[in-house]
């Protein structure tokens, strides 16, 4: 991950132990560890934010960022969401964790957050894991009544990779502002048809559609596609603070 506006002024620095307490496997490559905080537990944070784990390598330890998953109101343990990457030590490393593992961290950290809703309408973008600082976010609006619509526009390459879809089909069914759109492509297309399908759908709704350009979007994904979207988004009259992305 790959966190951008990744610098809060209330970055909890002090290293911070805690112990696995659940795992459980959305898919083949896909898993969430449950992580119980040794000792004061993981609270304040905002939804959308992240945490810093110790990954220990060869002669050396590096910190890689993950984010939170769960809802600040869920209390712990807090969940952590992510996919195996080609080459990625970090992710290696947290495939690697039993139950009763310790695993260092620090944090949270971030700024692609949401504390309050904004009066507006709300757009979500997800691709894959992307879902995972989204979660909180969409429970925080939800839990706020808003009179404004609340959009999710989430893609992965199968259905198997469509986290949460339980879930969010769950909470959009209680709250009828809430509409979720749903993209695969069965990983003939690959990323690059995904993103471009993204692309295409979000121009379409939020672009041609109408002129309106108060929605506030978050964007969370994987690679350049992500940067694709907050650039057509904001070139087409959105304003730079209404487009909040990560690219991961």
């Amino acid at each position: 991950m790959s966190a951008t506006d990744a610098n809060p002024g209330n970055a909890k620095r002090s290293g911070r132990i805690a112990t696995v307490e659940r795992i459980v496997d959305h898919n083949d490559d896909t898993r969430s560890l449950f992580l119980r905080s040794a000792e004061t537990p993981l609270s304040g944070f905002i939804p959308g934010q992240f945490i810093s784990i110790a990954i220990p390598l060869p002669g050396e330890t590096r910190s890689r960022p993950y984010s939170i998953a769960s809802s600040p109101e869920d209390g712990e343990p807090f969940e952590l969401c992510f996919n195996r990457v080609p080459g990625g030590a970090g992710v290696e490393h947290l495939f690697a964790r039993r139950i009763g593992d310790r695993i260092s961290f620090t944090g949270p950290y971030g700024l692609f957050t949401l504390d309050r809703p904004p009066d507006t309408e709300l757009v979500f973008i997800a691709e894959g894991t992307g879902i995972a600082p989204i979660r909180p976010m969409i429970r925080r609006a939800l839990a706020i009544a808003t009179a404004h619509p609340i959009r999710l526009l989430y893609g992965a390459l199968d259905d198997a990779h469509l986290l949460y879809r339980r879930e969010l089909e769950q909470a959009s069914r209680a709250n009828s502002g809430f509409q979720i759109e749903w993209i695969t492509s069965n990983r003939s297309g690959g990323i690059e048809w995904l993103y471009a399908e993204l692309l295409r759908r979000a121009e379409q709704r939020w672009i041609k559609a109408d002129s309106v350009r108060a929605r506030h979007v978050y964007i969370c994904g994987v690679g350049a596609g992500v940067l694709r979207l907050r650039d057509l988004l904001r070139g087409s009259g959105y304003e730079r603070r209404a487009v909040k992305y990560e690219q991961w």
